[in-house]
């Protein structure tokens, strides 16, 4: 056991009862027993509240929270690290409708958070995601293509692009999207937040994290979406670059994740002022038409599958990310592989059948 699970930590989780922050408390808890571990969540997601009886017999303490209002963060008098996971997640959340509830809660509730841990003098980790990077940036990737998917081409034209993926030298500049925006103004408030009141902070820049209790959607949670469709027969459809399916991230099972958030409460001067780009790596890179392959052979079961040519705003053909600096900094890499990830989906969707396919809709 490492040094720090004896120590005494009020560790708060903020998006507590959502996938990654759920799983990551129940981990945190299990590994250092000691801590008071409280997870904050309003339970707008459908499915959120499936989680509550896993949090609570995980030693975990559930607060039904609103992270939009100070008041409903401010509930300890002792605080000592805050896991902000908290994010109204979808690509496509904005479009066509105000931008309100993605900018109060992605950017207003984590000034809130950022507010409250400088008050407890807290160490403050960050759950950004890949989408901060410029959308335009990301489709001029030089690309190959093979029978099943899209592949970085060499001789790259755009900074932060290397044979291993995307780093953190890849462009910022221009749009991304309502929700990738909210995030990097939360990460601009973050590093002026770690500069004038000398906090401890580390930003995570997360791709496509998987595994089970991932309720997931067409529009976020990919993984868990095309896995359940295929468990419970349902349909799905090949949406953009021509209906091919070609299009590729690289996947991060939850466990690996949650390894590494340890990690950084454990070495928080280590990674002091960061900016990590976290993913699944290279070797766990998929396109959908993989992924339909791998669910079959997992399944055993075929489903119906369309396709439509036409992409959806902010549609990326390829993101993989290169872990480089996140390992030389904490000899952190996943461990899990692709096949690993979908059938420990699998295997969680059987079990939960009953409880699973009214949330889903299938």
């Amino acid at each position: 056991m490492i040094a720090i699970k004896a120590m005494p930590l009020t560790i708060m989780i903020t998006g507590g009862s959502g996938f990654v922050g759920a799983s990551l408390a129940i981990y945190l808890k299990r590994s250092m027993q000691s801590a008071r571990v409280i997870a904050l969540d309003n339970l707008k997601r459908r499915g959120s509240e499936l989680n509550l009886v896993r949090l609570q017999q995980g030693g975990v303490e559930f607060l039904h929270a609103d992270i939009r209002l100070i008041s409903d963060v401010d509930v300890v008098d002792s605080l000592d690290i805050i896991i902000d996971c908290a994010a109204e997640p979808s690509v496509l959340a904005g479009y066509n409708e105000s931008p309100k509830y993605i900018v109060d809660t992605n950017l207003g509730g984590t000034i809130n958070c950022l507010e409250i841990a400088r008050q407890h003098g807290a160490q403050f980790i960050f759950v950004s995601t890949s989408r901060v990077y410029s959308t335009s940036s990301l489709q001029k990737i030089l690309l190959k293509e093979s029978d099943t998917r899209f592949e970085i081409a060499s001789n790259q034209l755009e900074a932060g692009v290397t044979g291993d993926g995307i780093n953190e030298n890849f462009s910022l500049a221009g749009a991304r999207s309502m929700y990738g925006a909210s995030k990097f103004a939360s990460e601009i408030l973050v590093t002026e937040y770690a500069d004038m009141y000398d906090m401890q902070t580390v930003i995570n820049r997360s791709g496509v994290i998987a595994g089970p209790w991932q309720m997931g959607k067409f529009d976020q949670g990919i993984i868990g979406f095309w896995v359940a469709q295929h468990c419970f027969q349902g349909a799905l459809r090949y949406l953009g670059f021509n209906g091919t399916g070609k299009q590729v991230r690289d996947i991060l099972h939850i466990a690996d994740f949650c390894r590494l958030i340890e990690l950084q409460i454990e070495h928080a001067s280590r990674v002091r002022g960061q900016t990590f780009n976290v993913g699944g790596g290279l070797d766990n890179a998929v396109s959908l038409l993989e992924l339909t392959t791998l669910c079959q052979k997992a399944t055993g079961k075929r489903i119906s599958i369309e396709s439509i040519a036409a992409q959806r705003p902010g549609d990326v053909p390829i993101y993989v990310t290169d872990n480089r600096n996140v390992y030389e900094h904490l000899g952190w890499k996943p461990e899990i592989a692709l096949e690993k990830i979908i059938a420990d989906v699998v295997e969680w969707c059987d079990t939960n059948k009953e409880m699973l396919q009214p949330v889903l809709g299938i």
